[in-house]
C-alpha cells in the first residue's frame, strides 16, 4: 500500500531511490548517453534526488508558470500557464526511440524536467505512456506543482513512476515571494492541486520541501508547512535549499545544520537532498562541446559534476568547459565555496 492507502505499482528498492524497475531483461541499461542529434534530452546528469538522470525536456528555454528567485536557470522568459505542444511531440518520441535504443550506460529514471515546468506540455501523458511502452526504466517527473488542480494534468501524471512536487511557501505572500507565479495562479489553488492529486495518484509522490534563509527557514514556517504535508501524505519528503547559483542573489541557501534541525519537524520520511550529490564513476569517454554545452545550459555545474554526469575525464571536462567560456558560450559564477559553469543562450 502506498502512504495514500492505495495499490503500488512498484516497490521501494534502495537501488532506485525507492523505486524498483520491472524485470524485463537489460532494458533497464537500455540508454545511451545523449550525444549530437538530440534537442530534447540531455545528461544523464548526477541528480541528489534521482541517482543518475536522463533528461527530458518539454518546452523551450524558461517556459514556466513561476519565475522563482532561487532558480539555478534565471529568470523566467515566458510565464504562462497555457497548455500546449510548446515542442512537437514526435520529435520527442523520435529521439527517445533512438536514445533508448542504444545498450550503453545504466539510467536510473528517465526524468521529465528540463528548462522549464514539464506539465504545460500537452504530450505529457502521451510521452509518458511511450517511455513506459519502451523500456523499463521508471519516469519520473519534476514539477513545481503549479497546475495539478487541472484535471487534465493529473490524469497525464497518472502512469508515472514518481511525481516530484515542489512546496516552497506556507502562505500567499511567501508564494508571490518565492515563486512570482503567472497572475492567476494563488497559493490556495497551489495546495488545492497538490492535495487533490495526492488522494488520486496511486504511485510514489516525492515531494520537495524547498527552504531559504530568511524567508521560509523558521520554525513557524516548516510547521506550517508541515501541516499542509500531512494533507499531502507524500512516501517522502525531500528537503532542499538553494545550492546551485540562484536566479536573485537574495535568496539564501539553509545551513546543512540548520536543515537537520528543521528536518524535526517535519512527519513522516524525510531526507536531507541539499548537497548531498551522489557519486559516480567517470568511464573515461570522450567529451564533446556540445553534449557538455547542452548540459550547462539546462543546469549550472561544476568540472566534477561534468565528469559523473556525462562520464569523461574530470581533466577533459575542464579543458572544454574553458573554451566553453573563452567562446562566449558558458559563464564562470561561484557559490558556497565552488566554481559553477553556466551555459548562455549563446549555447
Amino acid at each position: 500500500m502506498t502512504s495514500h492507502g492505495k495499490s503500488e505499482a512498484v516497490k521501494p528498492d534502495k537501488k532506485m531511490n525507492g523505486t524498483t524497475r520491472k524485470s524485463n531483461g537489460d532494458r533497464k541499461a537500455a540508454c545511451t548517453t545523449p550525444a549530437a542529434g538530440f534537442n530534447h534530452l540531455f545528461g544523464p546528469v548526477p541528480s541528489r534526488r534521482l541517482g543518475r538522470s536522463l533528461g527530458i525536456d518539454l518546452v523551450p528555454f524558461k517556459t514556466c508558470t513561476f519565475d522563482c528567485i532561487y532558480c539555478q536557470l534565471g529568470r523566467t522568459i515566458k510565464k504562462t500557464t497555457e497548455r500546449r505542444e510548446y515542442v512537437p511531440t514526435r520529435e520527442i518520441l523520435d529521439e527517445l526511440t533512438r536514445c533508448l535504443a542504444s545498450p550503453h550506460g545504466a539510467v536510473d529514471f528517465c526524468t521529465l524536467s528540463g528548462s522549464g515546468e514539464p506539465t504545460l506540455h500537452s504530450g505529457l501523458g502521451r510521452i509518458i505512456s511511450f517511455i513506459k511502452q519502451k523500456t523499463s526504466i521508471p519516469v519520473a517527473v519534476l514539477t513545481n506543482g503549479s497546475l495539478l488542480s487541472d484535471r487534465e494534468v493529473r490524469q497525464d501524471l497518472a502512469r508515472a513512476d514518481v511525481v516530484l512536487p515542489t512546496l516552497a511557501a506556507d502562505s500567499e505572500t511567501v508564494f508571490r515571494c518565492v515563486h512570482r507565479p503567472n497572475p492567476s495562479l494563488t497559493f490556495a489553488r497551489h495546495l488545492e492541486g497538490l492535495v487533490r492529486f495526492s488522494r488520486e495518484y496511486r504511485h510514489h509522490i516525492w515531494l520537495e520541501l524547498f527552504l531559504l534563509k530568511g524567508i521560509t527557514a523558521m520554525e513557524k514556517n516548516v510547521s506550517r508547512m508541515n501541516l499542509i504535508i500531512k494533507k499531502i501524505r507524500p512516501r517522502k519528503v525531500q528537503l532542499n535549499t538553494a545550492s546551485r547559483p540562484p536566479c536573485e542573489n537574495f535568496a539564501f541557501p539553509v545551513p546543512f545544520g540548520r536543515l537537520s534541525q528543521l528536518s524535526k519537524r517535519i512527519t513522516g520520511n524525510v531526507e536531507i537532498v541539499a548537497e548531498n550529490e551522489q557519486q559516480f564513476r567517470p568511464g573515461g569517454r570522450p567529451a564533446s562541446g556540445r553534449r557538455i554545452a547542452e548540459l550547462i545550459l539546462r543546469r549550472p555545474c561544476t568540472v566534477e559534476d561534468v565528469a559523473q554526469g556525462l562520464s569523461v575525464h574530470a581533466a577533459e571536462a575542464s579543458k572544454i568547459l574553458a573554451g566553453l567560456v573563452g567562446s562566449g558560450r558558458a559563464e564562470v559564477c561561484r557559490r558556497s565555496g565552488k566554481t559553477y559553469f553556466k551555459g548562455t543562450t549563446a549555447a
